[in-house]
């Protein structure tokens, strides 16, 4: 089976795609420790619903083996799910595990909640730059 293609979101599409259709659902698959030290999204503004499902657990680092059970409860097979993590991985293969099983509607959130590392191997770009969030 051929990994399916995951439309990439920049932040203000994101925001944009969350501000537009209260079904979006935004999964936030960084870890308990990242959401409880570095923050999370803030959607207090919106109509959206916020899960936070690890990815890979901690401390561990091991693959989460509720991930699809966790983040999809209760959701439909059409409806938009846009993914988060620190920079865009973690949330691009929970976003290609998801489209493999039947959720179509699926994007990643490319910059991540930290974004990028620049020159002097700090984040930047991310969520936590542009967007509302609260520390955890």
């Amino acid at each position: 089976m051929s990994t399916p293609s995951i439309p990439q979101l920049e932040l203000d599409e994101a925001w944009q795609m969350l501000s537009d259709d209260p079904t979006a659902v935004l999964i936030d698959v960084r870890t308990v420790a990242e959401w409880n030290f570095v923050g999370v999204p803030d959607l207090a503004s919106l109509s959206n619903e916020l899960r936070t499902v690890e990815w890979t657990t901690f401390p561990t680092g091991s693959p989460n083996p509720g991930f699809i059970e966790q983040a999809t409860a209760g959701l439909e097979p059409d409806q938009p799910i846009l993914l988060l993590c620190r920079s865009g991985a973690r949330s691009q293969a929970g976003a290609q595990t998801l489209a493999v099983n039947g959720f179509a509607n699926v994007y990643n959130i490319a910059p991540g909640f930290e974004g990028q590392l620049d020159g002097e191997r700090h984040r930047r770009g991310g969520w936590k730059d542009e967007l509302p969030w609260v520390q955890g």
